[in-house]
């Protein structure tokens, strides 16, 4: 992997983290709104962007016709420091003429096989997931 720099910005608690892929802001959360990520947010953001990838990578492999996806992601954390997720809940939303059962098996081998994120993730989270095929 390419090395990713974090470098403040020399104001409050935001940042600016630079990845060979682009930059992305961070930002404390008790900064203005607006000003940035912060670092859980983005956490969640690499676990959605995992999984989707490799949900859409398959589903496309099975000639599935995905129309439109997106996926949310929320969690709870713990109360003490570290404030770490203790769960994480995935909803997968899909768009198309999907067949259902090909939707499951997408998923579940994102979540068990494929996303390194959420693998990483479930050492220290429950994670759980659903989801919706809208019409």
């Amino acid at each position: 992997m390419d090395p990713v720099v974090v470098s403040w910005k020399n104001e409050g608690l935001r940042f600016e983290a630079r990845t060979s892929g682009g930059t992305i802001d961070l930002a404390s959360g008790l900064d203005e709104p607006g000003s940035g990520s912060a670092p859980m947010q983005t956490l969640a953001v690499a676990l959605g962007g995992c999984t989707g990838m490799d949900v859409v990578s398959i589903l496309r492999k099975m000639r599935q016709p995905i129309e439109a996806f997106r996926v949310e992601v929320s969690g709870e954390k713990a109360e003490e420091h570290p404030k770490r997720f203790t769960s994480l809940e995935v909803v997968y939303y899909f768009k198309g003429d999907l067949d259902p059962k090909k939707v499951e098996r997408a998923i579940g081998l994102s979540e068990d096989r494929y996303c390194s994120v959420a693998a990483m993730l479930k050492a220290t989270a429950t994670i759980t997931s659903r989801y919706v095929i809208e019409s």
